[in-house]
């Protein structure tokens, strides 16, 4: 018996809650199995009425009620864009407990949305082109910022450079440029790999006029990218700097409908044991 889950970093924002259950019920419909939508942290916290009455979850009391169903094989499809240290570090602990418990369970992890050593894979930077298509006036040649949180990991910020190579290439002549940068990042010269950020972007003489256009490197609304959070915050204080910005954010990631074909993608390979992050074989010898 096998169980799957959709499983983000987890907000506590319900809207990232609606946004993980959209994409894992149109991902059950595509795969004819049941994906159920699940968070490693926060989302539990969440008032139940505040997401349709129904309790939001996190992995591992899910996963750990599958084993006690009779599941014995889990499958992780991370709602992530690389490999981040939730994935790589935090994950394999958590699932390693479970096996602790469940010694007949196997895991495996997929791979993110962006696999770097897989096929050169222009899928999602298409949708972000998409997105920025539907934000650009007739005529205009925008400057474009690909922005993501900001990570501690050089991995995931390699990960965001690669989509803005790619999504500069399709975009062409659409656009005058695109250029990444960072929400926020850690204190120190180790983590200066992030730069730049968002808010010194906007203050460089490329971008502080003139129409731009915030490609949203983000999944799902929450403190960050949902409406009046801190991307909409930068902006603000930026165009006040600037009186001739204008900055135009687009939809994120997580909500355009082809998210759902590439996360199928991830999903078929990890199941047929093509291509995945990572997987914990049962342990049953620690079960005699």
């Amino acid at each position: 018996m096998r169980a799957i889950f959709l499983v983000d970093n987890g907000s506590l924002r319900p809207q990232a809650t609606h946004n993980l259950r959209r994409v894992a019920s149109a991902l059950s419909l595509q795969l004819g199995e049941t994906v159920q939508a699940a968070s490693l942290l926060h989302s539990n916290k969440i008032p139940a009425e505040q997401v349709d009455g129904i309790p939001a979850i996190t992995l591992g009391p899910a996963a750990e009620r599958s084993a006690e169903q009779g599941a014995t094989e889990i499958i992780v499809l991370p709602f992530f864009f690389g490999p981040s240290k939730a994935l790589t570090g935090y994950l394999p602990e958590r699932m390693a407990a479970l096996q602790a418990r469940f010694p007949q369970v196997s895991v495996r992890v997929a791979q993110p949305l962006v696999d770097e050593r897989g096929n050169n894979d222009l899928r999602l930077a298409k949708l972000l082109a998409d997105n920025v298509r539907d934000k650009r006036q007739v005529g205009a040649k925008p400057r474009v910022a690909l922005v993501d949180h900001g990570s501690p990991i050089p991995e995931v910020t390699a990960v965001r450079n690669r989509l803005a190579g790619q999504l500069s290439v399709l975009l062409a002549d659409e656009v005058s440029c695109v250029a990444a940068a960072s929400m926020e990042r850690r204190e120190g010269d180790e983590y200066r790999f992030n730069e730049p950020l968002l808010e010194h972007l906007l203050d460089t003489p490329e971008f502080q006029s003139g129409p731009v256009i915030l490609a949203m490197l983000f999944l799902s609304p929450g403190r960050h990218a949902g409406e009046g959070g801190d991307i909409a915050d930068i902006c603000a204080a930026a165009e006040q700097r600037h009186p001739g910005l204008s900055v135009t954010t687009t939809a994120l990631v997580g909500e355009h409908p082809d998210i759902v074909e590439i996360l199928h993608t991830r999903l078929r390979q990890a199941i047929d044991g093509e291509r995945f992050l990572l997987e914990l074989p049962a342990t049953l010898d620690n079960a005699r």
